[in-house]
Formats: structure tokens, sequence, C-alpha cells
């Protein structure tokens, strides 16, 4: 692509019959022909390599402060947008072939974006993911996760959609953290639909108050057509009331929702309930228990009638879709107990998580967690006073410590509990931790391994070790 087609109104002279073969960001990846962009980060800073990408062979640089290259260099306000409008239009506009459906919230994404999937192959639809667990398009995967960020920065985000297309995809649902709505990672996407979860507290240590991590979330909705929003969250409400996303539908298990679950119904199966939409009652049920579930789903209903989907095929979508991995999954042992691994890691998540056993756990509640390091410290002590005041039984340790003490970590999670009467043990050695979860645990109890969900490492220091609870369980299981 000439460099004309692709910077626009920021093509200047320098630039005359210049062929550009890529867009990147890191150094090490830039090729012959590449624009190199300059973005600032929190643990360096892209012009800092503007000249070893210019040694790896590009051919133009983007960048926000003066540089000394041999190449044409394009000055610009805000690098992350421009990274983001570059890949747009390098990779032909994939999003505007597309239909994108935007989920997010503090905890509840990943199970949405799957049960909307559900609903939408139910509907004969064609449907990608993007998100924490996996980037899928029907059932291939496409990009397989690690510690890539819950959305992908800009240039990887146009990439996938390219594939999508090229995957003959009609939706893609994402996960739209709101990281990436204050990077920018998601600048120059058109939503069909946006959905909010709910606000709880997480990424304190980004955005510093809950107030910025609202408007962050918000700003989804200035970039949909239309929105769904829970509005029995406060977070819901608020959005809801700003007006940005000319038609928003309110949903919730409370009064003054648009669709409304209620007469609900749970068990360690799942749940039945009731959707109340236009005034007229249907019959509804997932497979996958708890109280947050059913808010889960009826987001996803909420996104799929805002799409034009019929209710009985909302409701036959739900009705099949299976639980996801990480999420209120069990692991089947050969045990007169259970084990469940959830994703939980945050107060709401824990609180939902427990609340969620509770309700069909015919013995004991025994969650193990922890809280990763480098990341929001404020709700160490929120969880484990959350843990000592709903589980009958707490084993406080380590999650991705990465370059924290987790030692101290721990301590951190204990000044919560010691607020309770909660019967707890520490033991910061997670793999240890699990091995006295299971020789602890008796006849009817459920034992809840909390905070890494589809996660299969550990993170200390700034290495990632191999760490999947599912093969510690069967090892302590199999040596026992």
């Amino acid at each position: 692509m000439l460099a004309k087609e692709l910077f626009g109104d920021l093509y200047n002279d320098e630039l005359r019959d210049i062929d550009i073969t890529g867009i990147a960001y890191d150094s090490r990846k830039a090729a012959e022909g590449n624009v190199f962009v300059c973005i600032k980060g929190y643990e360096t800073d892209g012009h800092r390599y503007a000249g070893a990408a210019v040694k790896n062979g590009a051919s133009v640089i983007v960048a926000e402060e003066q540089l000394e290259v041999d190449a044409p260099v394009v000055y610009v306000e805000d690098s992350r947008k421009v990274i983001a409008e570059l890949a747009c239009r390098f990779y032909g506009e994939p999003a505007k072939k597309l239909s994108l459906i935007g989920i997010t919230g503090t905890n509840g994404k990943t199970t949405i974006t799957y049960l909307v999937k559900s609903i939408l192959e139910e509907a004969g639809k064609r449907v990608g993911i993007i998100g924490t667990n996996q980037n899928i398009i029907g059932d291939k995967v496409l990009l397989t996760k690690s510690t890539t960020p819950t959305t992908p920065n800009a240039l990887e985000l146009q990439q996938l959609f390219t594939e999508m297309v090229n995957n003959s995809a009609d939706y893609v649902v994402m996960e739209v953290s709101s990281h990436a709505l204050e990077l920018e990672r998601v600048h120059g996407c058109e939503f069909d639909v946006g959905v909010f979860t709910n606000l709880t507290q997480d990424h304190l240590d980004f955005h510093k108050t809950m107030e910025n991590y609202l408007n962050a979330k918000a700003k989804l909705f200035e970039i949909s057509k239309k929105g769904v929003v829970n509005y029995d969250d406060e977070g819901g409400r608020k959005i809801a009331a700003k007006g940005d996303c000319p038609d928003i539908m309110k949903v919730g298990l409370e009064n003054g929702c648009d669709l409304k679950a209620e007469n609900i119904k749970y068990s360690s199966r799942g749940a039945v309930f009731d959707m109340i939409y236009r005034g007229e009652k249907y019959a509804a049920r997932i497979q996958i228990p708890g109280r947050f579930s059913v808010y889960n789903a009826i987001c996803a209903a909420g996104a799929a009638l805002q799409l034009g989907i019929d209710i009985k095929t909302v409701t036959e979508g739900l009705a099949k879709a299976t639980g996801v991995v990480g999420r209120v999954e069990v692991v089947p042992t050969d045990t007169d107990y259970t084990v469940i691994i959830d994703y939980a890691h945050t107060p709401d998540g824990l609180e939902n998580i427990i609340n969620c056993v509770k309700g069909f756990a015919e013995g004991r509640t025994i969650a193990l967690f922890g809280c990763g390091g480098d990341r929001d410290n404020t709700k160490r002590a929120i969880m484990g006073e959350i843990a000592g005041r709903l589980a009958d039984y707490s084993i406080i340790t380590s999650d991705n410590p990465r370059t924290e003490d987790p030692e101290l970590i721990v301590r951190e999670i204990e000044e919560g509990m010691k607020k309770t009467n909660g019967k707890y043990t520490l033991i910061t050695d997670r793999r240890e931790a699990i091995g006295y979860a299971l020789d602890f645990a008796k006849k009817g109890d459920v034992i809840i391994l909390a905070g890494k969900g589809q996660e299969t490492y550990q993170i200390i220091g700034k290495e990632k070790f191999d760490f999947d609870e599912r093969i510690e369980v069967y090892k302590h299981l199999k040596k026992n």
C-alpha cells in the first residue's frame, strides 16, 4: 500500500512513492518497508527504539516527540489513535464488514460473549469471539491466548478482524476492557450493540478512582449504535442517564427494566426463570449456576434482542449454552467432594462464586484464593473480609505475584480476614495450598479454586511458569 493511501491527511511529500508493507510498534518485529509507530507504555517508550526499527528496515516512523533517525518521521499528538487508524486502513476496514457486539464491565464479560455466541448460532449465524479465554470463529481457535490483553492492541485487533472476515464470520462478540477503551485499542470501531454488565472494584492501580473506571467503561456507548445495561447496577443506571447511546435496553432482576428475569429457581445444574419482555412471559433456563449467571443471561438476551433476534431463538440459544472454561468449572474427580475452578479475582467476583456455591453445597464451602501482584492492592483486604464472612473455611494463597513479594500479598489479604470470625489458613505456595484443600475436604464439601480460571500458568517475577490447576488436582489425588 502506498503511503499516500495509508496516511491520508497525515501524508506529506517526504513519504512520496514509499510502499508500505506493514505496521509495527515493537522494533524487534519491524520489517523492510514497515511503518514503526512509537507508543509510550508503562514499562518502556517506543521512541527509544525508533533507531532500532529503522535498522530492521522500517521506512517511516510515527512519533509524538522529536527524533533523530534516518527515515521520514510523521509527528502526531496521539500515536495510540493513529496506529488504530493506520491499521484500519491497511487491513481494508475489516470491522465494517462485520457486526460487532462489545461487552464491558467488571465481571461477566467472558461468559456473556459465549452466551451471545450460542444465541446467534441458534439463529444460523457464523460467530467469532475475541476475549480473555481465546479468539475463535465457530469452533476454530484463531489465536491462542496466553498473557495477552483481554482486548488485543489496535494492530492485533484489526488483524483478528481480518481473520474473522476471511473465515466468513457474520458477527464478532468481543470483550472490551476499560484499559482498551482508555488506551484507544478500539478506536475506529463502531459497535452494533454495546453491553454493560456491572461495576465493582478492580483496576484502581490504573484508573485511580471508581469514577474514572466507570467513565472508561462508558466510552463503549459513545461508539455503539445500540446498548444494553444492567439497570440493577448503579453504573448501568449512570450510563443510561448519560444518553451517549440513542437506544439503550435496560435489563435486570428488579423494577424499571425493559427485559427482566423473575421467578428464578437455582440448582447446581443451573437456573430456570421467566423472562418478561414487552408484557409477555417467556420460560428460560441456563446450564450455569448462580444468581450472577442469570444476570449474564439477561444481558446476553438483551444484546440478541437489540440485534433483532426473536425471543424463541434467544431462549433456545441460552438453554443450549454450556459452561465456559474457568467459570464455575467443575473438575471431574472420583471423590465425595466437589472441586470448582473459577476466575473470580475481584471482590464482587469472589462474593458471587462463594454465594453461588453455598446455594447448592451439601457440606462446607472452602474458598482458596489470592490476589495478583503489581495490580490494585486496595482490593486485597476487601477480598479477605468477603471470604471470612461467607466461606466456611478459607485458604489464602498466591495468585500471580509478579514482582511483588507473595508473602506480603497474603498478609495484606489476611488483614481483611481478621475483621471476621472466619476460619482460615495461610499457605503461600499455591500448589501446596491446593494439596492441603484436597486433603482437608470431607464428603459434601465444595472447594473453590478462585482467581486463575482459564489460566494455565503462574507469573512469578517476570517469568511465566506452567501451572494448570486441573493438572495439579489430578496429580495430588493420584499421589494419594
